[in-house]
């Protein structure tokens, strides 16, 4: 009798071990599953639905990596959204956020599945425009250009022109991150004063 009471007793241990097993994968999954959503947050854009400059930077360090080895094209495109002081100045900020909302939409539109568009700060936004070269780049930053400002923000029945300057950068051998967003800032601010 004492063996079959050892048994029921070593069967009701492997029991609760198996049910706490289950509860601690179960604990794990969860995990997993909240360490995944705050990763999502962590590299998103808070006020639109882009990546954030934390994710693009990441993005454009494996394309550079990528350049450099293979010599593949890339490019980025540095757009800043040259009008949002004036919205935020005559209409509010909660306007000059429409607009930059607008536009992130607008730039999703416009872009492969391939490539990145982000939202790195202010009215500043970046394209990472993979096996590009220099002239498509040039043909893909005009485009952008035409379609910012040809898609005005409607803020309830009135329309607000927008306008965007864009530097354009292509990666070159040897290049850093640094170099490719300098000289794609650089480009961008020399655009600005062609307007």
């Amino acid at each position: 009798m004492a063996d079959e009471g050892n048994m029921q007793a070593g069967s009701s241990r492997l029991g609760d071990l198996a049910d706490e097993n289950a509860l601690l994968r179960a604990s794990l999954a969860e995990m997993r599953d909240r360490l995944a959503e705050l990763e999502q947050l962590a590299d998103t854009d808070t006020l639109t639905p882009l990546p954030n400059r934390r994710r693009f930077i990441r993005e454009l360090e494996r394309v550079v990596g990528q350049a450099n080895r293979h010599g593949t094209p890339a490019a980025v495109l540095y757009v800043d959204l040259d009008s949002l002081k004036a919205i935020n100045d005559a209409y509010g900020h909660f306007a000059g956020d429409a607009a930059l909302i607008h536009v992130a939409r607008l730039l999703g539109g416009l872009i492969r599945s391939t490539d990145v568009a982000a939202r790195i700060g202010g009215d500043e936004f970046a394209l990472i425009l993979d096996h590009l070269d220099h002239n498509s780049a040039i043909e893909t930053a005009d485009r952008i250009a035409r379609c910012i400002s040809s898609n005005p923000l409607d803020l309830g029945g009135t329309e607000v022109a927008l306008q965007a300057s864009i530097g354009t950068a292509t990666i070159l051998s040897g290049d850093t991150v640094e170099d490719v967003m300098q000289r794609a800032d650089r480009n961008m601010y020399i655009a600005k004063t062609e307007h």
